[in-house]
C-alpha cells in the first residue's frame, strides 16, 4: 500500500493505511431483547443523483470543529446534550465510537475533514446499547431529500441534504465509497442496524449526504 504522505484533505488515505481489515461501525449492541424503537429488519433505502456544480454551487467551508449536529427527520438534536465528540482510530484500527455513558450524543471522525469542508466528513452514533435506545433511535424515518445540519465553532452552520441511505453487512463495510476522496464537501451519518443477533445489531445503516447551503455566523 502507498504510504506517501498527502495532504489532510480527506480522511480516504489515513483511514486505509491504518484500517487494512475494513472499518465498518462496531461497539454497537443493546440488551438480550429488541430495545424500544428498534428498526425494521433492513432501512428504507434510496439514492438520488449528486447534485452537480451547475444545480449546487456551494463554496466549501474552511477547518471548524462540529458542535452540534440536527436531523429533523430523524428527531435528532445534539445541542441539549453536550458538544459534538471528537472520536480517533481504537486499538484494534476501528474507528472508535461513542461510549455508553455518551450513547444521546454523536461523534466526529477527528482524522477526516470537519463538515463543509472538501471531502468525506463522518459522524458516528449509536442506534441503541445495553441501556436503551440512543441519539439515532429514529434513523430508521429518515429519508433522501431530508436535512442534516452541522453548527459549527466558528458560527457557520453547514446544511446537507440526503442522496442515499445504505444498510450493510459490517463484514462488508464500503470502506472506500465512505472514506475516499470526493470532489466537494459530502457527509458520512453511521449506525448500527439489522435485528438483534446474540445482544449485537450485524449491520451499519449509513446516510451520504451533498452540502447544499451555508449559513454565516
Amino acid at each position: 500500500m502507498n504510504r506517501r504522505r498527502t495532504r489532510p484533505r480527506t480522511a480516504s488515505v489515513l483511514l486505509l493505511v491504518a484500517l487494512s481489515a475494513g472499518s465498518a461501525l462496531t461497539g454497537c449492541s443493546a440488551g438480550a431483547g429488541p430495545a424500544p424503537g428498534t428498526p425494521p429488519a433492513r432501512i428504507s433505502e434510496a439514492t438520488a443523483p449528486k447534485p452537480t456544480a451547475s444545480t449546487a454551487p456551494v463554496k466549501p467551508l474552511a477547518r471548524s470543529l462540529p458542535v452540534r449536529v440536527q436531523v429533523p427527520a430523524a428527531g435528532v438534536d445534539t445541542g441539549p446534550t453536550g458538544p459534538v465528540l471528537e472520536l480517533g482510530l481504537a486499538a484494534d484500527g476501528t474507528v472508535e465510537v461513542p461510549s455508553v455513558a455518551d450513547a444521546d450524543r454523536i461523534g466526529w471522525y477527528e482524522k477526516g475533514v470537519t463538515p463543509g469542508q472538501t471531502g468525506p466528513a463522518v459522524l458516528i452514533g449509536h442506534f441503541d446499547t445495553a441501556r436503551g435506545p440512543a441519539v439515532l433511535k429514529n434513523v430508521s424515518k429518515a429519508r433522501v431529500g431530508d436535512e442534516i445540519t452541522v453548527t459549527r465553532a466558528d458560527g457557520t452552520t453547514a446544511v446537507f441534504r440526503v442522496r442515499e441511505l445504505e444498510q450493510v453487512d459490517k463484514d462488508t463495510f464500503p470502506t472506500a465509497k465512505v472514506y475516499g476522496d470526493t470532489e466537494g464537501p459530502e457527509l458520512r451519518l453511521i449506525t448500527c442496524g439489522g435485528e438483534l443477533v446474540d445482544g449485537h445489531r450485524p449491520d451499519n445503516i449509513i446516510l451520504y449526504a451533498d452540502l447544499v447551503a451555508t449559513r454565516a455566523a
